[in-house]
C-alpha cells in the first residue's frame, strides 16, 4: 500500500497532539541530575533509570526492564514485532555531562526554562530531549508502533559507554534488530536536518611529568633545576606545530566525502571565537572536523594561582582529548600519543601517561531500502531534505553496535544542532526542530511497516 499524504499528515497531526505532554515530561526528566561521571549524582542516575522505566509502562507496554553489566542500569523494552514486520531499535542516553561552573549559566542548570523557541538546561539536547523525541513518536502511534520497536536507553554513554559491550553480548538477541536510530548526533543547522555518517573517535589520556621529589626555593636554584611545570608547558607545545595541525606521528588522516561548505563567519558564529584569534589547521573545515585528528588539552593540575609561593614545581599534570579520524583505532591513537609524550619529555623529566577513556570512530553507510525510507521521512517532516554529514564528535557506543550487528542499517540522528552548546554553558534545545525530529521518526516507523 503507497504512503499518502493523507496517512502522513494522521500522523503529523497525532505526533503534535503527544508533545505538550512529552515537553512536560523531558522538563521533568532535565529536572534529575543524572550526572554519570560524579559519584554524587549515584541515586541521580538510578532515579532517572527508573523514570524511564515509568514512562515506557504508561504506553502500555509490559515487557520494561532494568539491565546492568557492572555499572549503571539501561533501560530495555520490547513492542513485537507484527507479522512481517521489520524491528528498530530506538537508542538515547539518559545521563549527562556535569554543569560546570554554574554562576555562568543563565537559569539553573537542572530546571527547564524556555527562552524564545529553545529549552535551556543541562541534557536538553545531549541527550534527554532524543529520550522524550522517542516517547512523542510512540505515543502517536498510542503505544502501539506498527513495526517492533525496542527501546535501550543508556546511563554511560557521557562516561564512554564502559560496559556496553557487555550488554550488547548479554542482550544480543533482545537487541538484535533491522535498524537502529542512534539519536545523539547533530542536524547541520536550525531547520535543517542531517544524517551522520562519520564520526571520530577518542583517546582521554592524562600525562604526568615529574622532574623533583619535592618542591624547592625558585631562587636558589632557578636557572639549574627545571620545574615540572615548565617541562609539561614545553612537552604540550610539541604536540602540534605552528600551523596548530596535530605534530603525534602516526595517526590517520582522511578526506570528507562530503565536501560541504562551511563559511569562517559561520564558524566563527557559531564558536564565539574572539575578533583576531585565527583558526588553527590545513585543509577544509569540514576535513578538519571530522576526518583528521584533532588535540586539546582540557584540564591542568598544578598549583593554583592563589596558593603558588617561590617554589619550583615538583610535579604537573595535564588531560589530554585526542579526536581520532575514521579508519584509525583507539589503540593505535593512544600508542602513538603515549610514544610521542615520552619521547619529546625535555630534560630527562620522568613522563607517566594513563589512559582514561578511549573509543573508536565509525563510519556509517547512508545506503539501501531503510535509508531511503528515512531519507523520504526526513523530507517530510522537515519540509527540507537532509544532509549528510560527519561529526567530530565521539559516539563509541555506535562502533559497538556496528561490531555486535554487522549486518543491521545504522542511523544516526539528531535532536541537537550547531547552537546548543552540548557539554558547555547554557545548553538548549530548539523546540521546533525537536517536534520535526519526532514526526519524522513516527513517519519513518510508519514506512517500514509498509
Amino acid at each position: 500500500m503507497p504512503v499518502t499524504q493523507d496517512r502522513d499528515q494522521d500522523i503529523i497531526d497525532a505526533v503534535h497532539a503527544a508533545l505538550p505532554q512529552t515537553l512536560d515530561d523531558l522538563r521533568d526528566m532535565i529536572s534529575i541530575a543524572s550526572v554519570s561521571s560524579q559519584a554524587q549524582h549515584g541515586e541521580d542516575v538510578n532515579r532517572m533509570a527508573d523514570t524511564l522505566v515509568g514512562l515506557i509502562k504508561l504506553l502500555g507496554w509490559d515487557d520494561v526492564r532494568l539491565i546492568q553489566a557492572g555499572g549503571k542500569p539501561a533501560v530495555l523494552a520490547h513492542w513485537p514485532a507484527p507479522e512481517g514486520k521489520p524491528t528498530v531499535c530506538l537508542y538515547s542516553h539518559y545521563d549527562v555531562q556535569p554543569t560546570g561552573e554554574v554562576a555562568l549559566w543563565q537559569t539553573e542548570p537542572f530546571v527547564a526554562v524556555q527562552r524564545g523557541e529553545r529549552l535551556y538546561g543541562r541534557g536538553t539536547a545531549d541527550d534527554k530531549g532524543g529520550l522524550g523525541l522517542h516517547l512523542a513518536a510512540l505515543r502517536a502511534f498510542d503505544g502501539k508502533p506498527p513495526v517492533g520497536v525496542t527501546l535501550l536507553f543508556e546511563g554511560e554513554e557521557e562516561i564512554g559507554s564502559p560496559t556496553l559491550d557487555a550488554l550488547l553480548a548479554a542482550h544480543r538477541d533482545e537487541l538484535e534488530a533491522d535498524a537502529y536510530l542512534i539519536c545523539d548526533c547533530g542536524n547541520w543547522d536550525v531547520g535543517q536536518p542531517a544524517f551522520t555518517t562519520s564520526l571520530r573517535g577518542v583517546v582521554d589520556c592524562v600525562v604526568e611529568v615529574r622532574s623533583l621529589d619535592h618542591a624547592i626555593h625558585s631562587g636558589e636554584y632557578g636557572g639549574v633545576v627545571p620545574d615540572a611545570l615548565t617541562a609539561l608547558c614545553r612537552l604540550l607545545a610539541t604536540l602540534h606545530d605552528e600551523r596548530g595541525n596535530v605534530a603525534v606521528k602516526g595517526l590517520v588522516s582522511g578526506r570528507a566525502a562530503e565536501q560541504l561548505d562551511y563559511p569562517e563567519e559561520r564558524l566563527r558564529a557559531e564558536t564565539g571565537l574572539l575578533e583576531g584569534v585565527q583558526f588553527i589547521g590545513d585543509d577544509s573545515p569540514v576535513d578538519r572536523m571530522w576526518m583528521k585528528p584533532s588535540l586539546s588539552i582540557i584540564g591542568l593540575d598544578t598549583t593554583p594561582i592563589a596558593l603558588s609561593s617561590n617554589v619550583l614545581i615538583a610535579s604537573a599534570r595535564a588531560r589530554i582529548s585526542l579526536r581520532i579520524a575514521p579508519g584509525d583505532t583507539q589503540e593505535n591513537a593512544r600508542d602513538r600519543l603515549f610514544e610521542h609524550l615520552r619521547v619529546n619529555a625535555p630534560w630527562g623529566v620522568q613522563v607517566n601517561c594513563s589512559n582514561a577513556e578511549a573509543n573508536n570512530p565509525s563510519q556509517l553507510p547512508f545506503e539501501g531500502p531503510i535509508c531511503e525510507q528515512a531519507f523520504s521521512a526526513y523530507t517530510r517532516a522537515w519540509g527540507v531534505e537532509p544532509v549528510l554529514t560527519g561529526t567530530g564528535g565521539s559516539i563509541g557506543m555506535i562502533a559497538s553496535f556496528q561490531q555486535a550487528f554487522p549486518q543491521a542499517t545504522i542511523l544516526g540522528t539528531a535532536v541537537s544542532d550547531p547552537h546548543s552548546r552540548m557539554h558547555g554553558i547554557d545548553e538548549s534545545l530548539h523546540l521546533g526542530d525537536w517536534s520535526k525530529g519526532a514526526i519524522a521518526e513516527a513517519l519513518l516507523l510508519d514506512r517500514l511497516a509498509r
